[in-house]
Order: C-alpha cells, then structure tokens, then sequence
C-alpha cells in the first residue's frame, strides 16, 4: 500500500465554533498529511477487508475503528504505533513516528491551505456536495486539490479528527470535519465542526491519516 502525504508547513490557525460562542488559536509544528482520504482499497490491503468501490473514500469507519486503521497503517510499513488501548480509553503517544488521525487545528490549517475564506477554491471545482446529487461518495481525486495538494478536503466525506467536539461537556463525542457528499455548501466550509460518538459509523464519514511525532 501506498500513502501518499504531503508536507504540511508549521503555522497558526483560529479556530472558531459558532454554537459554543468560542474562538481559539492554536500554533502547529510541521506534519504530514494525507493526499487522499482513505480508500476501500487502502482499507482491503490493510485488513483484507472487501473493496466494492476500490476508489470511493472508505466510509462507515466509526472513530474507534479510524486509530485502529491508523495503528495497522503503521505495522505496515514498520513504524511506531501513535496509539494504545484499554477498553474504550484510547491514548496517543504523541512521540511515536506512527499514522494518526489529524487534530482538528491541523486539519483546518491544511484544508485552507493559507485561504482565509470558507472554501479554498469554488465548490463546484473542488468539492462533491448535494448540489451533484449523488447518492454515494465519488472516487477521490477527481476535483481540483488544494494549494497544500490535498484533495476532497471538503466535500465528498467528512473525515474524522483526534479532538474531543466540546471538551467541557462529558459527551465522548468526537470531531469530524470537511463536510459531505449530501451536505449543502453552508456545511462544507473550512471551518464547520461537527462530530459523532466514537463507535457511530456514517455512510458520509471517513477517515485521512496524519504522521508527525510530537517530542
């Protein structure tokens, strides 16, 4: 299997979420992030999982299962896993040189890609929404990357991020980001936050690996 990354420059991103009434700012290191969403043919290769749509974004991936794809990513090619488990409690090894999951601030900062607007290019040129119709995702790559080189950042799947979505509340729930194939453009924006239960699986939410050890 090959994955594909692109080097993703050390910057500072805003975060912002409207129905918390909070603002945030967030300085990120260097990192890699993934070309692709995950596909089903990444995911038959890593867990002889069958690949109907080799192609299409691989979706119905709760949480739980994206750190474990992440993990078995890294056995492939011989790194060290970014994540251990006991139970429900998942830990990440924030020194490993492992696949993990993106925090949302590096998502956001890679997805914009140095845009300040809420989408990096116009839509119809670079992301699948419901304005296509389409009744499953398409295959990844088909419309025009952003300047970072990443594609279907937004549109096409949701993709989920390391981030707890409100870390005040004693909701488990975890952050996915980018919008999806049956969104209107008001969901698919660079900043939009919205996220699930971990072991929640969604025809529209999938999965993009990040690597970069924190030492």
């Amino acid at each position: 299997m090959d994955i594909e990354l692109a080097r993703i420059p050390a910057g500072t991103v805003q975060l912002h979420d409207a129905r918390l009434k909070r603002r945030w700012t967030v300085e990120l290191e260097p990192f890699e992030l993934g070309v692709f969403a995950v596909t089903e043919a990444d995911v038959a290769e890593l867990i002889g999982e069958p690949s109907t749509h080799p192609r299409r974004p691989a979706t119905g991936i709760s949480w739980q299962r994206a750190v474990r794809l992440c993990n078995a990513a890294s056995e492939w090619e011989g790194f060290d896993p970014a994540y251990t488990f006991d139970g429900e409690d998942v830990t990440w090894h924030v020194d490993a040189d492992g696949y993990r999951l993106p925090t949302e601030a590096e998502w956001e900062f890679a997805c914009r890609a140095g845009s300040t607007g809420p989408h990096y290019g116009p839509l119809t040129e670079v992301a699948w929404t419901s304005a296509d119709g389409l009744s499953a995702p398409a295959d990844v790559g088909l419309r025009l990357p952003n300047l970072n080189g990443l594609f279907d950042t937004l549109g096409n799947v949701w993709e989920w991020c390391w981030d707890l979505l409100d870390p005040d509340d004693d909701s488990d729930d975890r952050v996915f980001r980018g919008g999806g194939f049956a969104d209107d453009a008001w969901s698919v924006r660079a900043s939009v936050r919205r996220g699930g239960r971990p072991r929640s699986q969604q025809p529209d939410v999938g999965v993009r690996f990040a690597r970069g050890a924190r030492e």
